[in-house]
Order: structure tokens, then C-alpha cells, then sequence
């Protein structure tokens, strides 16, 4: 299994990250990305209390929190993980949501 992110997700990691650089400094962004990415690797054993998106959201997935974000994820084809996209627990969610897939 591996962990693919997903192009919205990737923005959103780079967002997440200079805000905290320059909110908290280099090495609480370095900190803060690092916590997401060992989270993802904890997917796949179930590390995480992942729940299912809700039906609103209009696709199959799943998400957790971390940290101050969620994270929202779902099973590829071909079996590995995608995240799809990280928000922040202050942004609407569906929305923002809908936003980063395309919806």
C-alpha cells in the first residue's frame, strides 16, 4: 500500500505550511507537516479513527483529525491510499470541500 496526494492536498500542505512557518516558525511547520504525513502512513493499519465522509459530500471516503486540520481520504483502484485534501477545522467543510474535487 502507499500513500498518493492528491494534487488539492498537496496545495493545501503547502498553504498549511507557510501559514505555520510564518505564524510559528520553520520548525513548527516542519513539526506540524511531519505529524500529518506519519499520520497517513496510519491508515492502512487502522492508526487513525478514520469515519466515512458524509453522504452530503457527494463521494466515497473517509476522514480523520489532526492536529487543528481534517483529513479526508479514500481507497485508489488499485488499492493504495489518496488523501484528497486537508482542512483546516475552522473552514466549511463542505464547501472547501467541494472545491478542492471539483464539485
Amino acid at each position: 500500500m502507499a500513500v498518493r496526494v492528491q494534487e488539492a492536498a498537496s496545495l493545501r500542505l503547502d498553504e498549511i505550511y507557510r501559514y505555520t512557518r510564518d505564524r510559528w516558525g520553520a520548525e513548527q511547520a516542519d513539526r506540524y507537516i511531519t505529524d500529518l504525513f506519519e499520520a497517513f502512513d496510519r491508515i492502512e493499519d487502522h492508526g487513525v479513527a478514520s469515519r466515512p465522509i458524509p453522504a452530503e459530500f457527494g463521494v466515497e471516503g473517509f476522514y480523520f483529525r489532526q492536529g487543528h486540520h481534517f483529513v479526508y481520504w479514500r481507497r485508489l483502484s488499485d488499492g493504495d491510499v489518496g488523501i484528497v485534501t486537508i482542512l483546516h477545522e475552522r473552514m466549511h467543510q463542505t464547501d472547501r470541500f467541494r472545491d478542492d474535487i471539483g464539485g
